[in-house]
């Protein structure tokens, strides 16, 4: 054997630069089920069955254009059998040995961890290894470092703007489109107060039979994982994933904007594209998603703010995280600038919490997968960093239980942006609020026992209380940050007597 790609599940792209030259005498993709992906953190029934299902009907779409795949699966059996490779090294090291390739070929896998453990596998076994860059991203890692070289700080914005410049995009003679960069000012409503009114469903997709017999062995292999499969409807493959997009193009793009930041309990999908679990395991360009946004408003089907609002999270926001993680790794993952270490709390595995609006988002995501950004950000990530929660358990949580979560993506936006671990890279602030900003983004505080208004008590949001705990804490840390300096003095300006009482309010919640 000349070449022997190996194809990972975030890397299902058809126009990968490992198939370049691909040659079906000689050369073979070679793709592995390990269960060690899906346990190196505690990985949800949603997340482990979308990667393999979607592995496998890639597999059977190379094999139908005549491409040879050699291709493990794992037993379908609640206990492996003692000769199954638990990681990819190991099953990597039985097929060079059985096939005895001349070079092995891999396009940049998405989380460091995994291109560390390929290369030292490779080094073993004698065999040359070429890590090639992924040209499905809109900015190379060598164009990001260029773009960040001399930065103190990396903010999104000049970045976003400088790709709307270098691709045309949104672009009206070298001006933005309507004059403005930036039309965030118009994508902050919250809904009327009788809710979103009737919500366009997307499409989902009854599983065949390959997702199938996912389902089945995933509810046998990691039968104790969380979440459940009693409902999966992801796209599987390249076909599904176009479908998914002309979907959310024509029926949910034009309120998307205006209503992106908004949360309303029981409904998950609102207005969001689901495209991000498409994107990230490459069944989806993002040039063409971009492509056919900006199409929708050239015709007038789409609003300019919801169509710029959506192509800054994929052209900007994706492209910038990715650059932020392969420029800044591997120290990124172990700052802490914070000093956060308490211990994730029991619940967010499972939901089981009197707060309403962490209750609706973590039952949510152990029912799909999913959860939209503002609910990331501003409920699961708010309140573990109010908490204190060491930003790595914090990690670990969001790559375990949401279906798009590759290290590549997940861990800035956790550590730079969710948890201010990086101490301000990212960041110009730490993302934080009182209970008073989820009363006004959604109606979880109406079904809730706790007040966002009151600070200590039996009554006393847990956010609010933590908010205020939080800049009584970290004051001597944050106060040289001009966007944090009212907060701070409005801390301070609390009497002793309430803030020795809010501190200890916030000490009982830390020990529950």
């Amino acid at each position: 054997m000349r070449t022997l790609v190996i194809v990972l599940g975030d890397q299902l792209d058809r126009d990968s630069a490992a198939l370049d030259g691909f040659d079906p005498r000689t050369d073979a993709i070679w793709m592995a089920e390990v269960a060690g992906e899906s346990t190196h953190v505690w990985s949800a029934k949603q997340r482990i069955a979308v990667f393999l299902a979607s592995m496998r009907h890639f597999r059977d779409e190379m094999r139908a254009m005549g491409r040879t795949v050699l291709y493990r699966e794992l037993a379908p059996t609640a206990t492996p059998p003692t000769d199954e490779p638990a990681t990819l090294d190991e099953a990597l090291a039985l097929d060079v040995a059985a096939h005895r390739p001349d070079r092995i070929v891999v396009v940049t896998p998405g989380e460091y961890r995994v291109q560390e453990s390929l290369q030292a596998a490779a080094r073993h076994l004698g065999v040359p290894l070429s890590v090639l860059p992924d040209r499905h991203f809109m900015c190379s890692v060598d164009e990001f470092a260029e773009y960040a070289a001399g930065r103190s700080q990396l903010r999104l914005e000049y970045f976003y703007r400088m790709m709307r410049r270098r691709h045309g995009v949104l672009m009206e003679g070298g001006q933005p489109a309507g004059g403005k960069w930036n039309y965030d000012s118009d994508n902050r409503d919250s809904f009327p107060p009788d809710g979103p009114g009737r919500l366009p469903e997307p499409l989902m997709f009854e599983p065949d039979r390959i997702t199938a017999e996912v389902i089945d062995l995933v509810n046998l292999r990691f039968a104790d994982h969380p979440g459940s499969l009693e409902e999966f409807g992801w796209p599987v493959n390249s076909r599904q994933a176009q479908l998914a997009m002309t979907d959310f193009i024509a029926h949910r793009l034009p309120s998307f904007g205006r209503f992106q930041d908004a949360i309303w309990m029981g409904e998950p999908w609102l207005f969001h594209s689901r495209l991000s679990v498409a994107l990230n395991l490459k069944l989806l360009d993002p040039r063409d998603v971009v492509g056919r946004a900006e199409a929708a408003w050239q015709v007038g089907d789409a609003p300019l703010p919801a169509v710029e609002g959506f192509i800054r999270q994929i052209l900007g926001w994706r492209e910038y995280v990715r650059g932020i993680y392969f420029t800044q790794m591997p120290v990124y993952a172990e700052l802490n600038a914070l000093a956060a270490d308490r211990p994730l709390p029991e619940w967010y595995w499972t939901g089981d919490t009197a707060m309403a609006c962490l209750r609706d988002a973590i039952e949510q995501t152990l029912r799909f997968g999913y959860a939209h950004h503002i609910q990331r950000l501003m409920v699961t990530g708010l309140y573990a960093q109010l908490l204190g929660v060491d930003p790595t358990a914090v990690h670990e949580w969001y790559l375990a239980v949401y279906v798009d979560a590759v290290e590549w993506v997940e861990l800035p936006n956790v550590i730079g942006m969710s948890q201010y671990a990086d101490g301000g890279l990212v960041a110009s602030k730490p993302y934080v609020a009182t209970g008073k900003y989820i009363s006004r983004m959604s109606n979880a505080c109406r079904s809730c026992r706790f007040d966002p208004a009151v600070r200590t008590g039996p009554d006393a949001c847990p956010f609010t209380t933590l908010y205020w705990d939080f800049l009584i804490r970290h004051a001597p840390v944050l106060e040289g940050n001009s966007r944090m300096a009212l907060q701070i003095r409005n801390a301070r300006r609390l009497p002793a007597e309430e803030q020795a009482a809010i501190q200890a309010h916030a000490g009982a919640l830390r020990g529950q």
